[in-house]
């Protein structure tokens, strides 16, 4: 089982802070390929990949990132200074 966050605009476009899923995706991008199979909600958030980032047990990482053995996963917008 795999912990999943979503923040900002994510979070408001699925609907949802974070889920517990199962998943057999071997990297995120399986992964975000899954949700995003689920609904079109999902379809929504992760239409444009290149406006997510995404972080690994609370570690910033690639899309290509492997999720074996991962207890969390978060998606959210690229953060912007101020």
């Amino acid at each position: 089982m795999i912990d999943v966050l979503y923040f900002a605009w994510v979070r408001e476009r699925i609907g949802l802070p974070k889920e517990r899923i199962e998943t057999a995706a071997p990297t995120v991008a399986a992964l975000v390929e899954e949700l995003s199979a689920r609904e079109d909600r999902y379809a929504a958030a992760f239409a444009d990949l290149s406006a997510l980032r995404v972080a690994v047990d609370q570690d910033l990482a690639d899309f290509d990132a492997p999720l074996a053995g991962v207890r969390e996963v978060a998606f959210f917008p690229p953060m912007t200074g101020g």
